[in-house]
C-alpha cells in the first residue's frame, strides 16, 4: 500500500510540473545595469535541462535542473572576467513567465540577480 501511494504521488508531482520547455528570455538588473539571458529549456517529466546565452557571459550548459510543481531550479557553469563560477538559479513560473534569483554558489560576492524571464 505504502509503495503504492508513492507511485502515486510521484505521478501526481510529475502532471502538476509545469513544462517550461522551449526558448525563453530573460532581463535581469546586474551591478552594471540591465542585462539580457537568454534560456533554452529541455524539460522531462522533473528533469530539466538545457543551456543559457548571454552577451557578458557567453553559453552555458543547466545542470542539475529540476521542475517541482511551479518551482525550477538549476545551476549553470560561466566565464566571467575571466574568472569560472557556479551559478544557482531558483524560480517560479506563473503561466508564460519565470521569476528568477540568481547567485554563486558558496556566496562568491556574485548575485542575487533577479531574472524576469517571457516565454518566447
Amino acid at each position: 500500500m505504502k509503495r503504492l501511494l508513492a507511485v502515486l504521488a510521484i505521478f501526481t508531482l510529475t502532471a502538476l510540473a509545469a513544462d517550461i520547455t522551449g526558448k525563453w528570455k530573460a532581463t535581469g538588473d546586474g551591478q552594471n545595469g540591465p542585462m539580457e539571458r537568454s534560456f533554452t529549456f529541455k524539460q522531462d517529466g522533473t528533469k530539466l535541462t538545457g543551456e543559457t546565452e548571454s552577451s557578458f557571459a557567453g553559453k552555458s550548459t543547466i545542470t542539475d535542473g529540476k521542475v517541482e510543481g511551479d518551482n525550477v531550479s538549476f545551476t549553470i557553469n560561466m566565464k566571467f572576467q575571466d574568472q569560472e563560477m557556479k551559478m544557482e538559479y531558483k524560480g517560479k513560473v506563473s503561466g508564460s513567465e519565470i521569476k528568477f534569483t540568481a547567485e554563486a554558489a558558496g556566496g562568491g560576492g556574485f548575485g542575487p540577480i533577479t531574472w524576469t524571464a517571457k516565454k518566447q
